[in-house]
């Protein structure tokens, strides 16, 4: 199994701990992983995003090449239509839909979904209010790494054991809360 992912999204919004579980996940399935240096400013507000790559073999390069990129998750639409250009045919997006507007000329969200759902393959999920009406203001990423779980390779499972293993010495109930949002996004297929 070999799947290149880009994750995007803007600082602040989880972008590092999707993909830190996502690569414990991976070394604990025996995988390789290889993961470029976040790019863009990774202070609140800001452009970020990160190239992670994970295959049952070894990896000789961190970028991954426009037209590539097997899995794209992004924490905000706008973010996940940027880096479209590096979907490979038949990629998949898994994307929130809720927007970060942090820019006075943000685009019409209708004309992105539009564009986005012209790609197929692409899971739009609201993140942020099934969030909100499971009191998880703070696990929106990991609702929609739970959306990705599939398009990824790695079940919800092992990406719980991973979660409990990062996780683990905030407490308990952090663990718990960020698998319960794991579980909720792999529902929104």
């Amino acid at each position: 199994m070999k799947r290149d992912i880009i994750l995007s999204g803007v600082g602040g919004q989880g972008i590092l701990s999707i993909a830190t579980i996502i690569g414990d996940a991976a070394m604990n399935k025996g995988m390789f992983i290889k993961q470029a240096e976040v790019h863009g400013m990774s202070q609140r507000g800001g452009d970020v995003h990160s190239h992670l790559r994970i295959s049952d073999e070894q990896i000789a390069s961190d970028l991954i090449g426009i037209g590539c990129a097997d899995l794209i998750i992004s924490m905000e639409p706008m973010e996940a239509l940027r880096y479209k250009p590096s979907l490979k045919k038949g990629g998949w997006i898994v994307t929130s839909k809720t927007p970060f507007v942090n820019i006075p000329n943000y685009p019409d969200v209708e004309k992105i979904y539009e564009e986005l759902r012209k790609i197929g393959n692409v899971i739009l999920v609201d993140a942020e209010e099934i969030a909100k009406a499971n009191q998880m203001s703070r696990s929106v990423n990991m609702i929609l790494l739970g959306a990705a779980a599939d398009a990824l390779g790695l079940d919800v499972k092992t990406l719980s054991e991973s979660v409990a293993r990062i996780f683990g010495a905030k407490g308990k109930e952090i663990v718990e809360m960020n698998v319960r949002a794991l579980q909720l996004g792999a529902e929104q297929k």
